[in-house]
């Protein structure tokens, strides 16, 4: 059997080198209407009196679910090779974190 034919139900996916690189955020803002679900996401620094968001994803309420449901599963697996992971409550930052200010 030639394995370079494609699966009925099989999807090939490219992504380019931008995108790839992805973009780093530590806040996602999540809002919602009868048809979709809203992800916007940001980059909050500390020390800065305003943030961009960075990315925005809309879903469908199927498509978050599904979402919810794969991140959920992911990270159920990633607990079970690395421990729980600690929410930030449980993470005490110091109160100089990052980096010193200079002029």
């Amino acid at each position: 059997m030639d394995e370079q034919k494609m699966q009925p139900n099989q999807l090939n996916i490219e992504i380019s080198e931008d995108i790839a690189e992805g973009t780093y955020a530590n806040l996602a803002i999540i809002t919602h209407s009868h048809a979709e679900f809203v992800i916007d996401f940001v980059n909050v620094m500390p020390g800065t009196p305003k943030s961009k968001v960075k990315s925005r994803i809309i879903f469908t309420p199927q498509h978050a679910k599904r979402f919810m449901n794969a991140l959920a599963e992911n990270i159920q697996k990633f607990e079970e090779v690395n421990g729980p992971i600690k929410d930030i409550d449980e993470i005490k930052l110091p109160l100089n974190f990052g980096p010193a200010g200079q002029a």
